[in-house]
């Protein structure tokens, strides 16, 4: 599958595959299994064999990704809240679990939301959620955006000074998310036992 991506993008033109880049750095923000990461670093990889410029690569990736995370935030902010109103969103997130979720947000602020956002299943989430709980956006999109920049931009350069084959940079890529993932998972009990605990405390 790697393999046919890779034969894909080198055969579009230039533009083309900028714009491809671009379009799934932003699908990354609404449908957390497209492959962003691998896709960028595919990018950053061409860069390295001269058919694409490693700057430009960051710059649609970030432009594209933070755009898309900016309509999700403002989505969340303005759609969130009546959904999970209704019989089907409160099934999902109870309206307790709902205001604890967003004590916690409002308690670890933009530290927390750039941690977050740095971190795969994370990431997806982070926008949506800050926007439910009405972080003003001067406090939620800063942070997500540079956690955007110094993911995205770290993950470029680094694939284009590295060089290598396709193999080991595909395999560099998967390592750095491995051990992302491992960093979610703790972030992921974390949270959830922060948010029992204040449930709990609202008994």
């Amino acid at each position: 599958m790697l393999s046919s991506l890779v034969a894909w993008l080198v055969g579009l033109p230039t533009g083309t595959t900028y714009l491809a880049i671009a379009a799934l750095a932003a699908l990354e923000n609404i449908f957390p299994p497209v492959p962003a990461d691998t896709v960028v670093g595919l990018g950053a990889y061409l860069a390295s064999r001269g058919a694409l410029a490693w700057p430009a690569v960051f710059a649609v990736t970030w432009t594209a990704n933070v755009a898309s995370a900016t309509a999700v935030y403002f989505a969340g902010r303005h759609l969130g809240r009546p959904f999970f109103q209704t019989s089907i969103g409160r099934r999902l997130l109870s309206e307790r679990a709902l205001a604890s979720i967003e004590r916690t947000y409002r308690r670890w602020g933009a530290w927390g939301i750039f941690v977050s956002r740095a971190l795969p299943v994370w990431r997806a989430v982070v926008p949506p959620f800050a926007g439910v709980a009405h972080l003003p956006a001067r406090h939620a999109l800063p942070p997500i955006y540079l956690a955007s920049a110094l993911w995205y931009g770290t993950l470029t350069y680094v694939v284009y000074r590295a060089g290598g084959t396709l193999d080991e940079v595909l395999l560099a890529i998967d390592r750095m998310n491995r051990g992302l993932a491992v960093a979610a998972v703790g972030a992921t009990v974390a949270a959830v036992w922060i948010v029992r605990r204040g449930l709990a405390r609202r008994d």
